[in-house]
């Protein structure tokens, strides 16, 4: 039996049938289920509006609990943890360095690592802890930067020389190799801005400094991008160097730290990890997007 009635509306609770004429060969009836959004994910009801401030309370909820349990873990590393790994470890490291080397030659050790090391695929976040630790803040720095852009600038012109192994490398990896030839595409202003991302971004630093030169960036925005993006892991590693060093110095004189000075640390130690994360996603972000961008372009 075939139901040839005008358009009706049959309402069941907060969803729709909603009969219309056939506009097919028999005549029927064509059934089109229409969902109500009141209440519900965004929509404008009660419901909506309360799910919203609900997720809300529990998203800054989780983001107090995490803060408050990173900073008791911290407060138990710097009353614990922090200085038994320094009497067995790291005080006498640095007792040794102290009666070996001269600040002038730990200034060399240090610029000489930072240069070198890039170019051997080794990590030098440890040379920039001991930069921190010997200079602080300011010369250690100055110390930092001066080495990256000589450490950066080798492979650069060395992985010229391996153009066909590198090109062939990125196409086994295509994900990958496509953050990186976004910093060879556009202006001098668009690869300087795609460099300093990915410099910032957990891509590994290492491995750029070969694969750069595969992706046509000129040496300018790249040297100029990786002095920008490295500068906050320049000084969360001279944060975390003057730390060791204030943690060491009081494991050596044998008292330990007031409860003003954890605090400060432990708060300092969660702004500067804080800062590392947003700074990161951000800027993984940003790539996300540039790469969208290129995809577009490119349709």
């Amino acid at each position: 039996m075939i139901h040839n009635a005008a358009d009706e509306d049959l309402r069941l609770g907060d969803d729709y049938v909603k009969l219309e004429n056939g506009g097919g060969d028999d005549g029927g009836v064509r059934w089109q289920a229409e969902t109500s959004t009141s209440g519900c994910c965004g929509g404008s009801g009660v419901g909506g509006v309360n799910g919203g401030w609900w997720w809300s309370w529990w998203w800054w909820a989780k983001l107090v609990l995490v803060v408050l349990f990173v900073g008791v873990l911290g407060a138990v590393f710097f009353k614990w943890v922090g200085p038994f790994f320094m009497d067995k470890e790291i005080i006498p490291i640095i007792i040794w360095e102290r009666k070996t080397f001269s600040t002038t030659m730990l200034a060399l050790i240090v610029f000489g690592s930072l240069t070198i090391f890039p170019s051997l695929l080794i990590p030098s976040t440890p040379s920039m802890w001991v930069a921190g630790m010997t200079f602080g803040y300011g010369y250690g720095f100055l110390l930092i930067i001066g080495g990256v852009a000589f450490g950066v600038t080798i492979p650069y012109f060395v992985g010229s020389l391996f153009c066909h192994r590198i090109h062939a490398w990125l196409e086994r990896y295509p994900k990958k190799a496509s953050i990186i030839r976004l910093a060879g595409e556009g202006n001098w202003f668009n690869q300087f801005r795609a460099v300093t991302l990915i410099r910032i971004s957990p891509f590994p630093y290492v491995i750029y400094n070969y694969c750069a030169m595969a992706t046509d960036v000129k040496y300018g925005p790249y040297l100029l991008g990786t002095l920008v993006g490295i500068v906050p892991e320049i000084f969360v590693a001279l944060y975390t160097g003057i730390l060791i060093k204030t943690l060491a110095n009081a494991s050596h004189d044998r008292h330990s730290l007031s409860a003003l000075q954890i605090v400060f640390n432990v708060i300092g130690f969660c702004i500067t990890v804080a800062t590392t994360v947003i700074v990161t996603l951000y800027a993984k972000r940003r790539l996300k997007e540039l790469q969208m961008q290129e995809e577009l372009l490119l349709q």
